[in-house]
């Protein structure tokens, strides 16, 4: 019997699927629940396992390219002698008598679960969903596999793959693998060296220039940066209002002072206190559906993070009311190691119930951030900095202050809901940013 791969949709809003890489090649024996192929979503790459047993026959879309939801992407046969009959059904397909390619694109987009079932079965209900995962397998594949923000690493500065040893999952050749081949080997001290000479460092390589673009060129789109487009489109149809309030900083700014040495950061800071502050506020953390206000069961903070290829992700702190500081502090640095290889599973950066956008460390004293789909407000924080202000008694002083903007939709949250937030979280970060230590 001849097996169909199909590329499934990952969301109702999917329409292509882009495949990073083959891990089996034509001809190769594959077992049930083994990985084939590794398709590349908006956020990651995906470990796609089959369904069945037997022998991948032929590929029909390549490393690279693209291929619609529903769409065959690659024969199984059976037993080998029916590896020649999957090779003629793709090339019937290919030539126009198999009707659900005659979509077929190269365009990149939002790949998905894989699907497989057998030919004779209709391809309008795929019925069997095959495991999809980061990637994550122990096992080492015959070929080498490499993360695309690796491969462009390595494009940029000459250097051969071959040399590199993949310390991802499966042997995956990561962007950390490329940058720390990059890095100045230290040249081991020898017995003629003398006591007090200076350290000899391989040379550093010179400084990779800055991608240009030719005026008057095209540039593709990413299928994270088609992903974000898509989220904003939605946003359009959703009716915002925006609230701005002042923060004053300086206690927070002593409470991170006391806490960074210790592995705390400024985003896990501010998460917790969002988190806290939303505690009092659960509409605030609520959202639109068609059945009406959902109140969420969780507190998930979304945090913006901007990405080297030019998309944006937004990895998500579970539970941030829940979970102490240092915690949290350790899982946003491990989220955002795991965004930049491309390896966050899909419920790590889709699971939010609020964001966070800051543009503080960039100099940004105050922006409006665009509100995320299936949420219902977002807070845009700018930087703190020194401002004169006057106290209550008439004194003038120097404190630090911090603009932030809630970006809210007006269906589910109405101003005064936005204003008593504000106010809560202003005061919980102006009089006692100590308990969220506790």
């Amino acid at each position: 019997m001849i097996y169909e791969i199909f590329m499934p949709a990952l969301s109702s809003t999917m329409t292509e699927g882009k495949i990073t890489s083959w891990v089996k090649s034509p001809g190769d024996k594959v077992e049930k629940g083994e990985t084939v192929v590794i398709v590349e979503s908006d956020k990651a790459d995906m470990d796609v396992e089959s369904f069945y047993e037997g022998y991948l026959g032929v590929i029909i879309t390549p490393a690279g390219e693209s291929a619609p939801v529903g769409s065959a992407i690659a024969y199984v046969a059976e037993t080998k002698e029916e590896i020649e009959e999957a090779k003629q059904k793709a090339s019937a397909q290919g030539s126009g008598q198999t009707a659900e390619t005659a979509k077929a694109d190269s365009d990149e987009e939002t790949p998905a679960k894989l699907v497989s079932s057998p030919t004779a079965a209709s391809t309008a209900s795929i019925p069997d969903v095959v495991i999809s995962s980061p990637r994550k397998s122990a096992s080492v594949p015959s070929r080498q596999i490499v993360s695309p923000r690796a491969k462009r690493i390595a494009k940029d500065n000459s250097i051969d793959l071959a040399l590199i040893a993949g310390t991802g999952p499966n042997g995956r050749v990561t962007a950390d693998d490329i940058e720390a081949f990059l890095k100045p080997a230290i040249a081991p001290a020898t017995a003629a060296t003398p006591v007090n000479a200076p350290i000899v460092t391989a040379a550093p390589p010179a400084p990779k220039a800055a991608p240009t673009v030719a005026l008057g060129s095209t540039q593709a789109l990413t299928t994270m940066q088609k992903a974000v487009i898509n989220n904003m489109n939605q946003s359009l149809s959703v009716p915002v209002f925006r609230v701005g309030y002042t923060i004053t900083t300086d206690a927070l700014d002593a409470l991170y002072k006391q806490v960074k040495t210790k592995g705390v950061t400024m985003t896990a800071l501010l998460a917790k206190a969002v988190a806290v502050t939303l505690q009092k506020h659960p509409l605030i953390n609520a959202s639109y559906s068609d059945r009406g206000i959902e109140y969420k069961s969780h507190i998930n903070v979304a945090v913006a993070v901007a990405m080297d290829d030019g998309g944006l992700i937004t990895p998500v702190l579970k539970n941030a009311d829940q979970t102490d500081l240092y915690t949290l502090s350790r899982d946003w640095k491990g989220l955002v190691e795991r965004a930049r290889a491309k390896q966050l599973q899909p419920d790590e950066y889709n699971s939010g119930t609020f964001t966070i956008s800051n543009l503080g460390m960039f100099g940004v004293d105050r922006f409006d951030a665009i509100l995320p789909p299936n949420t219902g407000a977002i807070l845009a924080i700018g930087g703190s900095r020194p401002q004169v202000v006057a106290t209550k008694d008439g004194a003038i002083k120097v404190s630090s202050q911090m603009q932030v903007n809630l970006t809210a939709d007006h269906r589910v949250i109405y101003g005064a809901h936005a204003a008593q937030f504000l106010q809560d979280l202003a005061k919980l970060i102006e009089t006692n940013p100590q308990s969220l230590t506790l």
